[in-house]
């Protein structure tokens, strides 16, 4: 595989590519906190703790999508055989405290300060993310939020705009919006007639402090935790804020690198609108051994759900780039 700078050599002059920043963005900084192991590791399902576990365990899987992609099919086979009543209340039951329980999750693991990061990492993670024009992501996390709104740290001209102004309220149409939470973030909440974010301050409460009061009185941040992508789609085409962010995905064109992510069907909505994008060519990055099972289906779903007739697909080893270098 060639390295992410003979991929980002290749763009023409003039030119700045866009991203899309998937889980092992945030991995790079820490692999123990931002993986799904430690997150169901830290997860608390109150009553149905013991249920909700053995789920997990008959899936063999640490994912929550995976068990809520389950509970969503065994819902739609106990209705098509006449299941009761009271069985299908506990599966939506569950399938809501499954979704609860990831944003606390969350939450619960999440660095309280961005001072948990030293300068030296933020600096070479805006380095990184200044070679990009538009920023799109999936993470909920607040790493990439906090990296790109330091202040006194080079690249000083990374200055990005998030379509958020005075009060933090999304402002979305006549903004020169570049950054875009696809799926949400803990620090974006929807009040119903306003989108509105916790905005980064050293003099205040930390934003992560602020989502823990939240949740105890029962305000949850933005979040698209949907078992597929039809279900994710639906979500993000009822807020005004996600549309937006998902409908700037196919004005895309040039050159479109992803980053840390697992090219996985439950986000096949997203690669379906850069599908149908202007982009030319997408790089997509890999980890470790490009042979293994897992890197082979990365390829190919990339391929299946990328290339067109005016776009090709090329893979880079995202090990060659150092996003928070020391």
């Amino acid at each position: 595989m060639i390295t992410f700078e003979e991929a980002i050599a290749t763009v023409e002059e003039g030119e700045k590519p866009s991203v899309l920043l998937g889980n092992g963005f945030s991995r790079a900084w820490d692999d123990s906190i931002f993986n799904y192991a430690n997150l169901l590791e830290a997860a608390d399902f109150d009553a149905r703790e013991a249920e909700i576990r053995a789920l997990f365990d008959r899936c063999g899987t640490y994912d929550f999508e995976v068990v809520m992609r389950a509970l969503v099919s065994a819902k739609a086979v106990l209705e098509s055989y006449g299941g009761n009543g009271p069985l299908l209340e506990t599966i939506e039951r569950d399938q809501q405290l499954l979704k609860d329980a990831l944003i606390s999750a969350i939450s619960n693991t999440h660095p309280s300060r961005p001072n948990e990061i030293a300068d030296k990492q933020f600096t070479s993670a805006r380095r990184y993310l200044s070679r990009f024009n538009q920023v799109f992501t999936v993470n909920y996390d607040l790493l990439f939020y906090w990296a790109r709104n330091m202040v006194n740290l080079p690249p000083e001209a990374y200055l990005t705009d998030d379509g958020f102004r005075v009060g933090c309220k999304w402002r979305g149409h006549g903004t020169n919006q570049e950054v875009h939470f696809l799926h949400g973030g803990l620090h974006i909440f929807d009040r119903g007639s306003v989108i509105e974010k916790h905005a980064y301050s050293e003099a205040r409460t930390s934003i992560v402090d602020l989502v823990r009061r939240n949740l105890v009185d029962g305000r949850f941040p933005l979040f698209v935790s949907e078992p597929s992508a039809e279900k994710k789609k639906a979500r993000i085409e009822h807020n005004p804020y996600l549309d937006f962010c998902f409908r700037a995905l196919r004005k895309s064109s040039g050159t479109f690198f992803i980053q840390g992510h697992s090219i996985d069907e439950g986000d096949k909505h997203i690669f379906e609108q850069l599908k149908r994008s202007q982009v030319e060519k997408f790089y997509v990055s890999i980890f470790g051994d490009e042979n293994t099972e897992e890197n082979t289906r990365i390829k190919a779903n990339a391929r299946a759900y990328l290339e067109s007739g005016i776009s090709e697909v090329e893979f880079f080893d995202a090990q060659s780039v150092a996003i928070w270098e020391e």
